[in-house]
């Protein structure tokens, strides 16, 4: 009588460990049991604080970068979903696979490589510097031991760090460097030209300086595990490019006479 009881026990076990298993499997309708997105939906992971390429409208994120990733995953036939983060935290997230594709203003460099394959190039760039109207600062080479301010893990953050005798102040958003330059806190702020252009706009009495200090591309961030994904990538690139697509995309943000 005890043995039935025991094998009855046994059985009983067995049946409830054969129904949580059953739970732990992907739903018919492709979500994860942690509740992440299905298979069909693309990442994008970004830093919303970059505009006109990433920022906030409303309680959505638009702008360049973002309705191009949503355009190449339409293209892929895949739904699409932004998460912010802090800059430093995009390549991370894709290397972990919390994210599919890094898209925020991100410039192609060789640290960046180790980590993270890139695709082709979507948009040109420059690194600018900001400074006071009144400033005496009257290039880049004029920046050797000035305090300068960039956003954190950002490529002015990378570029600055070679300039002579400087001391780099980094901000977690490049607003807040720009905002530190208005109250003198520092001489100069080196960003990309068009969220220059936007902050300089929103800020009196600063200017951008003529020289450009770098010149750089543009390109996606997908992990090095996932060489499926950058080669339809970069397909979706160049029926974007080809249609005409993409320039449309920019151009609703920068116009062509922009200052």
């Amino acid at each position: 009588m005890k043995m039935k009881k025991l094998i009855a026990a046994v059985l009983m076990t067995a049946c409830v460990c054969s129904m949580a298993a059953c739970g732990s499997k992907d739903s018919g309708d492709g979500e994860k049991e942690s509740g992440g997105e299905g298979k069909d939906t693309l990442v994008m992971a970004t830093n919303a604080e970059f505009p006109p390429y990433e920022f906030h409208e409303g309680d959505d994120i638009v702008g360049i970068d973002a309705e191009m990733a949503a355009a190449v995953a339409e293209e892929l036939g895949m739904e699409f979903k932004i998460e912010d983060m802090a800059f430093d935290s995009i390549i991370p997230a894709v290397q972990s696979g919390k994210a599919d594709i890094g898209v925020a203003g991100m410039t192609v460099t060789e640290d960046r490589l180790k980590n993270v394959n890139f695709s082709d190039t979507y948009a040109t760039a420059t690194q600018v510097v900001i400074v006071k109207e009144d400033s005496d600062i009257a290039g880049p080479d004029a920046l050797t031991g000035k305090k300068v301010g960039v956003q954190l893990g950002t490529t002015g953050d990378i570029y600055a760090s070679d300039i002579k005798d400087a001391e780099v102040e980094q901000y977690n958003k490049g607003f807040e460097a720009v905002q530190a330059l208005t109250q003198g806190k520092i001489d100069a702020v080196v960003i990309d030209g068009e969220p220059a252009k936007e902050f300089v706009k929103e800020a009196e009495g600063l200017k951008i300086l003529d020289e450009a200090f770098t010149e750089e591309e543009y390109a996606i961030a997908i992990s090095k595990d996932n060489e499926e994904l950058l080669e339809k990538v970069n397909g979706a690139l160049k029926t974007l490019k080809d249609s005409g697509k993409l320039d449309e995309i920019v151009a609703k943000y920068i116009k062509a006479d922009a200052e």
